[in-house]
């Protein structure tokens, strides 16, 4: 089955097409953060009207690297969930309409389910059971994927995620948006014992996380010291760093054990910093468990993981219909 997946949830214009939900022809995103960078953020009303201006382009461009024409498609999948409400209904309409137009048939895919099954795009993907940290700029969340669609949620943030910490930690620091790069590449020359920033919510009996502590540690920093210079910056950006790694791969861990969870996937715009990277490595081949992590370019958003969603929401039954619409709050 040939599946053709749409993502316009934020602010990544993204079209993909996928064989069988394992084998990427094209994947194609097109970015917004020059757009938001001057505003320190996404801002949904530029982000809409972007994803209009090149919805048809990105999609034209997916479709001639693999060679293909829509006549091919046997499945168009979408994201419809959740994410910011007039992003997500340009993807949606624009479903609607190729179904409509070549009678293709149309499925709805959830965002997060994408982020989690993106790891089925790996020869040696996991096959559930398997826990998923799901971790980026909106969402930090943690999943026991049980069966594809049968997911049930074993903790997340009880405030900011663990991207927007990191965005509004570089807003302090001067560093451009987003933050997560910057902060990433300063922090390898800098030493992760230099501040000790809290972890919040550190018990064992539960799988929750709290990052808004955390960003007013560093402000409560800069605010007593300045703004750091130097060596001094890439020493605040690796403490902060660490802080964020060691509180997300700590109880990720920690979680699978108590699961009886041999498999662990880390998913998501924020897995693709280097250190969760290589700390959640390290803790998990202490405790005999089994890391699986994508490659970068699907951790962020992706046309390719909401085909493989989609193809997977097609096997287990369920259809797109002219009625469906954007659900900006779509839980799994």
């Amino acid at each position: 089955m040939l599946v053709l997946g749409i993502e316009t949830s934020c602010d990544e214009t993204a079209a993909a097409l996928v064989e069988d939900g394992r084998r990427v022809l094209s994947d194609v995103v097109s970015t917004q953060v020059d757009i938001h960078r001057r505003w320190g953020g996404v801002v949904p009303e530029l982000a809409s009207r972007n994803h209009v201006v090149q919805v048809m382009p990105v999609l034209h461009e997916a479709l001639t690297r693999a060679n293909k024409t829509l006549d091919d498609v046997d499945l168009i999948a979408v994201t419809s969930g959740p994410g910011l409400i007039g992003a997500l209904l340009v993807g949606v309409q624009v479903a609607k309409s190729l179904s409509l137009a070549t009678g293709k048939p149309f499925v709805g895919a959830n965002h997060l389910e994408g982020h989690l099954l993106a790891i089925r795009l790996l020869e040696d993907a996991p096959e559930p059971p398997f826990l998923g940290l799901v971790v980026s700029g909106g969402h930090t969340s943690l999943y026991e994927v049980q069966d594809y669609g049968r997911y049930r949620l074993v903790g997340s943030t009880r405030d900011d995620a663990a991207g927007e910490a990191y965005d509004k930690t570089a807003r302090i620091l001067g560093l451009p948006y987003p933050g997560g790069l910057p902060i990433d590449q300063l922090a390898q020359k800098g030493d992760p014992e230099a501040i000790r920033f809290p972890r919040a919510l550190p018990g064992a009996d539960n799988f929750d996380w709290s990052f808004s502590g955390l960003k007013t540690a560093v402000a409560q920093h800069v605010r007593k010291h300045g703004v750091p210079e130097g060596q001094a910056l890439a020493d605040l950006c690796a403490s902060f760093q660490e802080a964020v790694a060691d509180a997300l791969s700590k109880k990720f861990v920690a979680a699978a054990r108590r699961l009886g969870l041999k498999n662990l996937v880390v998913c998501g715009g924020v897995a693709a910093n280097s250190r969760l990277r290589s700390l959640s490595k390290e803790r998990a081949e202490d405790r005999h468990l089994k890391l699986y992590l994508p490659p970068v370019r699907l951790c962020t958003d992706n046309g390719a993981m909401i085909a493989v969603a989609g193809y997977e929401a097609w096997r287990r039954g369920l259809r797109g219909d002219f009625n469906l619409s954007a659900d900006p709050a779509w839980r799994m």
